[in-house]
């Protein structure tokens, strides 16, 4: 199993965090490189516990459904998706949020095994960790960028 934990910290208060990293449409924003589209399910809007969307998105040249649901959800600290179908054999995501003053730490723990045995595993090592490391990354400054402008305007 690979787990990547990260903290982002931004500097917006708890519920406008959470509401942005199940939002649907900020998620396909923040994965235009991979032409990702939501084509099942919820497909716009924030997505609710119970509710399941599917991915559809081009990783490594190849064309890929990703299929997850929230299955746990306590407004505004916490929620986690799980894989229902897709590449890897297994996969969850755990989305806390922690209040600290005037900034929300969030932090995300992704966690998965993947496919095909020992060449699974050196792909995993070598190449795909990392790749996922940075998708996460980058939604995560996707969310803090939205975050900032939404506090603005509230001010």
């Amino acid at each position: 199993m690979t787990t990547i934990r990260l903290t982002t910290i931004i500097q917006a208060h708890i519920e406008t965090c959470f509401d942005l990293s199940r939002s649907i449409d900020l998620h396909i924003e923040s994965t235009k490189a991979t032409n990702e589209k939501a084509i099942a399910g919820r497909t716009s809007g924030l997505i609710e516990q119970g509710e399941f969307v599917t991915w559809e998105a081009t990783h490594f040249f190849i064309r890929q459904r990703l299929s997850t649901r929230i299955v746990e959800m306590r407004r505004p600290h916490y929620f986690k998706d799980v894989m229902i179908s897709g590449a890897f054999r297994w996969m969850e995501h755990e989305h806390l949020f922690e209040s600290k003053g005037d900034h929300t730490q969030m932090i995300d723990i992704f966690c998965y095994e993947v496919p095909y045995g020992f060449a699974g595993k050196i792909f995993d090592y070598f190449i795909l960790k990392r790749y996922m490391k940075n998708l996460l990354l980058t939604r995560n400054e996707v969310i803090k960028k939205a975050a900032k402008q939404i506090e603005k305007q509230q001010a």
